[in-house]
């Protein structure tokens, strides 16, 4: 039993030419695998959870919890670096995990990936439609009650029964969904075009905004103490490492090796400068006390006297926020793909489409899944089921970074982590702590979710798991 659970799929016999019965095509440069990864990266935690944190747990610190977040995060990215270069393969830290601590620790991961990036989808969908309401509000449009919002998320006075379902939440993940079936390439195009969009926006945000910043808005500073401001980096974390979800692209990037460690930490960088930027047009435009958590920035510019502004925010943020969709949802595709294509969960999801070369049925499933959540949940559920996953998959490849440095040092790195190894135990360190700031709830969510996996994995994907029909002997000898 011991021996299956730590059995390790070998990374010499790990293939990266992108043939071999994958199914998946190589079609993406090192520009559009960045944009992928900015595209992860930025989205809600700009355009909404920045206005939320600042306003409910941080104050103007909320930049102190970008920075929290973005340190832990680059601490990871590095190790993240290491193994794109190394192991370009889909899957991310699940295969990373399977290759280097063995099966039931890749296992585990893969499954909470599975649902973190599923809720992350959730979360950001609810997130546009707040600025989608928004914007109707701007041309005095008001949708019917009961597609406005997921039951009990009703405003004060406003009937608490009439919210049945979060429609245009729902919508936008089945869209994504399809877009993604549209094939790699043509679904990488839509991404690039949108993030190059999102980008202008939250430029036009901090060079208008800077001129209506009042500095007394800055103190205090840290008004729900500095607690206040790593309860925030906990919460804001998930917007700081939509890398993790590009890294699983690997198999469908033209040169993975070279251009995958260039990708993660190019959209690493360009995203936290623009956090810090905008954070701090914010807190300073706004008092953290006024700040709409819905949709900050557009309410922030319309309180402003430009409303012009505001609608052109309302509209960016919509249209840029569905890149993290995009990113999210696929890496949840490829993740559950890897996991099928190696045996532990049924081949049945592994098949890939004819001519567009992608796992569509696994990419309906997770579109109508997400749908649910985010039709269904309000968005503070919905975000209690993601972060937890994610923090303890960074500790998993930062620890296995370090593991596989010294047992095979002479393995052909494209990128070593520097400092190694007090950077990825900065990276461990910083999830941990990040981990003990979350809410209960969130524990026992993610126990739940682990245990239904626990009962698949010694049910069906150990005995199914393709190492394990290796290792069984031949009959016929």
């Amino acid at each position: 039993m011991t021996d299956q659970l730590l059995r390790r799929k070998p990374i010499e016999q790990i293939e990266d030419d992108g043939v071999g019965g994958t199914g998946l095509h190589r079609t993406l440069g090192l520009w559009q695998l960045t944009a992928i990864g900015v595209g992860g990266i930025i989205g809600a935690g700009i355009f909404s959870l920045a206005g939320a944190v600042a306003n409910e747990k941080a104050g103007p610190a909320v930049l102190i919890s970008f920075l929290i977040a973005g340190i832990a995060s680059a601490a990871a990215a590095f190790s993240y670096a290491e193994f794109a270069g190394l192991i370009p393969r889909a899957g991310s830290a699940y295969t990373y995990g399977y290759a280097v601590l063995g099966e039931f620790t890749g296992w585990a991961i893969g499954w909470d990936l599975l649902l973190e990036y599923t809720a992350i989808v959730a979360v950001v969908a609810i997130g546009i439609s707040g600025y989608f309401n928004d914007l109707l509000g701007f041309m005095h449009v008001d949708l019917p009650l009961w597609m406005s919002g997921a039951p009990g998320t009703e405003p004060k006075g406003v009937d608490p029964h009439s919210y049945k379902v979060n429609l245009f939440a729902a919508l936008l993940c089945l869209l994504i969904a399809y877009v993604l079936n549209m094939g790699m390439k043509n679904a990488a195009r839509f991404e690039t075009v949108l993030v190059y969009l999102k980008v202008a926006i939250v430029l036009l945000v901090i060079v208008v905004g800077v001129f209506k910043i009042n500095t007394g808005n800055y103190s205090p500073f840290f008004p729900f103490g500095l607690s206040g401001a790593f309860t925030g980096a906990a919460t804001v974390f998930f917007a700081v490492f939509g890398y993790d979800a590009m890294s699983t692209a690997a198999e469908e990037s033209k040169d993975a090796r070279k251009h995958m460690p260039k990708a993660i930490l190019y959209s690493l960088a360009i995203s936290m400068v623009l956090y810090v930027l905008a954070c701090l047009v914010l807190t300073g435009m706004v008092n953290y006390k006024d700040i709409n958590p819905n949709a900050a920035f557009s309410s922030a510019f319309e309180d402003q006297g430009m409303k012009v502004i505001a609608i052109i925010i309302a509209v960016g943020a919509i249209l840029g926020i569905l890149t993290v969709l995009f990113t999210f949802m696929m890496g949840a595709t490829r993740v559950w793909y890897s996991m099928s294509r190696d045996g532990l969960l049924p081949s049945w999801f592994a098949k890939t489409h004819q001519t567009r070369h992608v796992p569509t049925r696994i990419t309906w499933i997770l579109g109508v899944g997400s749908a649910l959540i985010a039709g269904f949940l309000p968005i503070g559920e919905a975000a209690e089921l993601t972060n937890i996953g994610i923090l303890l998959a960074f500790i998993v490849v930062c620890v296995a970074v370090i593991v596989l440095r010294y047992k095979q040092p002479d393995l052909p790195r494209q990128f070593k982590t520097p400092g190694m190894p007090v950077v990825p135990i900065i990276g461990v360190v910083f999830s941990i702590w990040l981990i003990t700031f979350l809410e209960w709830q969130t524990w026992v969510r993610f126990a739940v979710w682990f245990v239904i996996g626990c009962v698949i994995y010694f049910a069906y994907s150990r005995r199914h798991s393709l190492l394990n029909r290796q290792d069984r002997p031949d009959p016929q000898d």
